[in-house]
């Protein structure tokens, strides 16, 4: 008894800080199988080291919500037999890889992930982009998904290297659209390897050259028509306009508080990208004089990953981004809807300048702050067994938001589940066994992904679920204020963000040792405003535009 209450110890000491205890439950919930992703122990282009994202989304209307993984292949021949991964839950928390009962069959290089509904039809469908033509996949709500690509517009013009994207209703038509970023203009062809004599190094190492020397990619934005079909409006519409970029990952959000979604790039070795809503169909690009293109000393970074939130609760959406190596996260405070100030250093994300990639906010502790959780690991496996003073795989890492603009680092203390080093690329959470509270998926290179469970105490709660009516059916853009014996919090469903990956548009507030939600406030996408008051907590609220019932 001695013994096991010595061990038990130091998890009692930290749940008095951090409350979390993550185990990873992949293998015994069915996550098992490995990403194709290029060569495992050498890589020699670029294409190979960027990795997938995940998608998690009740694509089959059972109330659980499901996990999409996209897969790529390995140079060289082509292998037909890596089709992306549908993951289908029992409803308890257990995993079955149907995408090929599910119509999702297409192999290649896959990307990114992104679901909405775009026909209204009550069913989500699937976005995904891929180095050459990207896919739009229709739900037909009876567990299959049909290719309309072709039939949308999707496979007119030529191969492009599609990256992150999200669905996003630009125009408040009540349609989603469908932004896209694009990494490299990439020809393999003529793309020097390693070795060649215009290869490229890194630490004395022979690596795969880009993306600097390589051309540029041009972001996207289509707009969806109504009818099934969508039509590129990206220079009419202001996106192309900032000229090329090196673009990953993509988020949409109203960072203005005008009603109007805008949009953020992050970009690799180039200036990211802040779209601003113009009202009008078009937008102007912000992001240098907004204080979101570089760090805090003007320098261009390699971003990688994006993510939102309110994590200072002052009614402004800030920006979080991941970066290369040896650089910190970025952490952008929203100052007044019209600049931002990056205060990751002060915010204490400097001490670990891993490599980043997937990175989300979510409160793992229900106090009511939004923390970080961040998936790292390195482009080169060359590395591996080198002397250059870093790792191939990498920690995931957590940082509790204390307030104020302050993070902590809790990753030693946050469970077996943030122990391992992974080679990890995209992340996303959601309640995947119905309990209420977000697991984290994590999408690793070349490996089965992880799945994290947090075991730790938990506080009180609230989630919101929400269907458009007059607005577009999966809500995206809508955002949710609510306030607990004083505390305010907002968030905002949106399509897309982190790293190629999108999170559960169920939103997720924690309550600490509130039991009910004083205020409970709605901002449809439509314009139309819903309140609620003495909302008791504990449960997941089931929202219908202009509906009056909780």
């Amino acid at each position: 008894m001695r013994r096991a209450l010595c061990a038990a110890l130091p998890l009692l000491l930290m749940a008095q800080g951090g409350r979390v205890n993550f185990v990873d439950i992949a293998a015994r919930s069915g996550l098992v199988a490995s990403t194709t992703f290029g060569g495992k122990v050498k890589k020699d282009y670029i294409l190979e080291e960027t990795g997938t994202g995940a998608t998690i989304f009740d694509f089959d209307g059972d109330g659980a919500n499901d996990i999409f993984i996209a897969n790529g292949t390995t140079m060289g021949k082509m292998v037909a037999s890596t089709p992306s991964f549908l993951y289908r839950n029992d409803g308890k928390g257990h995993f079955t890889d149907v995408a090929k009962q599910a119509g999702l069959t297409k192999s290649g290089w896959a990307q990114a992930g992104c679901a909405a509904d775009f026909d209204n039809d009550g069913h989500p469908d699937l976005f995904v982009t891929y180095y050459g033509h990207n896919s739009l996949y229709r739900n037909d709500g009876k567990g299959h998904f049909q290719d309309v690509s072709e039939r949308a517009g999707f496979n007119a013009g030529p191969d492009k290297w599609g990256a992150g994207c999200a669905f996003v209703d630009y125009d408040r038509d009540g349609f989603v659209d469908i932004f896209v970023s694009s990494y490299v203009d990439l020809d393999l062809a003529n793309t020097p390897t390693p070795g060649s004599p215009q290869g490229c190094k890194w630490n004395g190492l022979s690596v795969a050259c880009g993306p600097v020397g390589l051309p540029k990619g041009h972001n996207s934005l289509f707009h969806n028509n109504g009818d099934g079909t969508f039509t590129e409006v990206s220079e009419s519409a202001g996106i192309l306009k900032p000229g090329g970029r090196y673009g990953l990952g993509v988020v949409a959000a109203d960072f203005d508080n005008d009603g109007w979604p805008d949009i953020y790039v992050a970009c690799d070795q180039t200036p990211s990208l802040l779209y601003r809503n113009k009202h009008d169909g078009t937008f102007e690009e912000i992001g240098e004089r907004s204080g979101v293109a570089f760090n805090s000393d003007g320098h261009l970074q390699a971003g990688m990953g994006v993510a939102v939130a309110d994590f200072e609760g002052k009614g402004f959406l800030g920006i979080a981004k991941t970066n290369f190596s040896g650089d910190r996260p970025s952490l952008y405070r929203n100052e007044d809807g019209s600049f931002f100030e990056d205060i990751s250093e002060t915010a204490g994300l400097w001490r670990n300048q891993l490599l980043g990639w997937g990175i989300v906010f979510t409160d793992v502790d229900d106090d009511g702050l939004p923390d970080l959780v961040i998936a790292n690991g390195h482009i080169y496996p060359e590395i591996a067994g080198s002397q250059v003073g870093e790792t191939y795989k990498q920690k995931t890492l957590l940082y509790l938001n204390k307030g104020q603009g302050k993070f902590e680092d809790v990753t030693a203390a946050a469970g077996t589940g943030f122990g391992p080093m992974r080679p990890s690329r995209g992340l996303a959470v959601g309640d995947l066994d119905g309990d209420g509270r977000p697991e984290i998926v994590i999408v690793n290179l070349n490996e089965p992904p992880a799945l994290l469970k947090n075991l730790g105490p938990r506080g009180n709660w609230v989630a919101v679920s929400l269907a458009g009516v007059k607005s577009n059916r999966s809500a995206v853009g809508a955002r949710v204020t609510i306030e607990a014996e004083g505390r305010k919090q907002m968030q905002e469903v949106a399509s897309g963000g982190s790293y190629f990956s999108q999170s559960s548009m169920t939103l997720y507030f924690g309550l600490g040792k509130v039991g009910k939600v004083d205020k409970l406030e709605v901002k449809w996408p439509s314009g139309a405003v819903q309140r609620w008051s003495g909302v008791v907590g504990g449960r997941t609220l089931k929202i219908v535009e202009g509906a009056d019932g909780l």
